[in-house]
């Protein structure tokens, strides 16, 4: 397929995708973002509201992430009013306080849902994700809330009277969650089965939404339906088809779209040299300096970076890249000519371009001032680290057991190194999976980049955004 058919298909379906997309955002409300305090929050307000819905979203989470959620609420007539909780998206305030205690974390977050019911107005709903279930069901104990709406929910605070109004939503490779909401209805009645209504002083139902797990969820038109449904039986709204923002898939078709559309583009990068083979005695020497990079880090303090364990994997991704690139420079390879125009240009995509279509409708890209020395600090260990990958691989053009060993032997690590110490680097095992997602979307990225210019400036590249992606989304935490 020639360069000029990828990036006229590229650039339709990215513009196919937008239309699809904003063909469901709701017209005719009044939208604003307002600081409920120290809390960034959206409003969505229109004329005669069936209700206000309060939307939180789960650890990790931000406002876009619950986009889906929002414009179906708003759509189908409810005033929206969502935040960032502390630690998240645009939120300046980190998390903080005892994480294995009721009265410690989790005390902060429902006494900030609770501020931000207030600004909402009389007992709103609620409605939110996995960790904000339990901070929902636990601030509707200390202000009148209207229905609740859990999804992917597990909270110890449900009691067979509390809440009054319970919804629950699992995805259908939820397993554990599925057996959470099939207790908390068995606390009304020992018998009840999922989809069973249950009236009377409590209000509850279970449902399981088909072929979806714990983000998906967040764009399953089953769940957002039932989410309506239930919402509506309360207020008392007529019976109605609502009206559903099925954005998931035109999402992963936008962004798609613009990994694809970066392929053309590099093809106008100044060319460079190809790299070149690089001994099967140096990728097997990396594997193993990958695997005991624990044993030789263990011991970084914890705590000093407002993010969680970000300290530690800066001198985890900073040993292995700099150790790596010291064996691959003593078995002579190659590392090429560093260009920084090609580099500068695919972090632009990365971050500009892609990252604003991340950050527009699937989970907050940009960062506030406060993460500022978080990002700088974390491109010291990442920029190493996807440099010697980008070299290891032949900019991802070596052979596949090449790719394989090396990155098996990166994640097999950071399970070592929670091995070693659990308690405090248990946070690692949440954060490899955005580790996997980077290499899957943005090293394809990074090989068409390498093709063209070499491995060096796409390894810097990678760096960065490895980085940048790192430093704005996961929580930050203040010991």
């Amino acid at each position: 397929m020639t360069r000029h058919a990828v990036l006229i298909g590229a650039l339709a379906l990215v513009i196919l995708s937008l239309w699809q997309i904003e063909a469901k955002r709701p017209r005719g409300v009044e939208v604003a973002s307002v600081s409920i305090g120290t809390t960034p929050a959206t409003e969505w307000r229109q004329p005669g509201a069936h209700a206000t819905v309060v939307v939180a979203h789960g650890f990790a989470g931000s406002r876009p992430l619950m986009k889906a959620y929002i414009w179906t609420l708003v759509a189908s007539g409810y005033d929206v009013v969502a935040f960032d909780f502390e630690g998240h998206g645009l939120n300046p305030v980190p998390m903080s306080g005892d994480t294995d205690s009721i009265e410690g974390t989790t005390r902060r977050l429902v006494d900030e849902t609770v501020r931000v019911m207030d600004y909402a107005g009389d007992a709103p709903a609620l409605l939110g994700h996995s960790m904000a279930t339990d901070v929902l069901i636990r601030a509707a104990l200390e202000r009148p809330a209207g229905p609740i709406v859990a999804i992917s929910a597990f909270s110890q605070a449900v009691t067979p009277q509390h809440p009054e109004n319970l919804l629950l939503i699992a995805g259908e490779w939820e397993g554990r969650l599925i057996a959470f909401g099939q207790d908390a209805i068995r606390q009304v009645d020992p018998n009840a089965v999922e989809g069973q209504l249950l009236t009377g002083d409590v209000t509850r139902m279970a449902l399981v939404s088909p072929n979806v797990e714990h983000v998906g969820i967040l764009y399953a038109p089953y769940a957002l339906r039932e989410s309506i449904r239930w919402l509506d039986a309360a207020y008392g709204v007529p019976e109605r088809e609502p009206q559903l923002a099925t954005i998931g898939y035109w999402v992963l078709a936008l962004l798609a779209g613009l990994m694809a559309l970066w392929r053309p583009i590099s093809g106008y990068l100044p060319d460079a040299p190809k790299a070149e083979p690089v001994p099967r005695k140096a990728i097997l020497w990396c594997a193993g300096v990958a695997l005991v990079t624990p044993l030789g880090a263990i011991g970084t303090p914890t705590g000093i970076l407002p993010v969680l364990v970000a300290d530690y994997l800066v001198v985890h991704l900073g040993f292995t890249g700099l150790m790596q690139l010291a064996l691959l420079r003593a078995n002579a390879v190659a590392f090429g000519k560093f260009q920084p125009v090609v580099a500068l240009a695919l972090v632009a995509w990365g971050l500009a371009v892609f990252g604003l279509a991340i950050n527009s409708y699937l989970a907050n890209f940009m960062p506030h001032a406060g993460r500022a020395l978080i990002l700088a600090v974390l491109i010291l260990g990442a920029v190493p680290f996807m440099v010697a990958d980008a070299i290891a691989t032949q900019g991802g053009r070596g052979p596949l057991w090449h790719r394989l060993l090396l990155r098996g032997a990166f994640f097999a690590s950071l399970i070592f190194a929670v091995a070693l110490d659990f308690d405090r680097l248990f946070f690692l095992v949440l954060i490899a999976p955005v580790i996997l997602l980077f290499f899957l979307i943005f090293g394809y990225m990074g090989r068409w980049t390498a093709d063209r210019a070499g491995p060096l400036a796409a390894g810097v590249a990678l760096g960065v955004i490895l980085a940048w992606s790192l430093g704005v989304t996961f929580p930050m935490f203040a010991a």
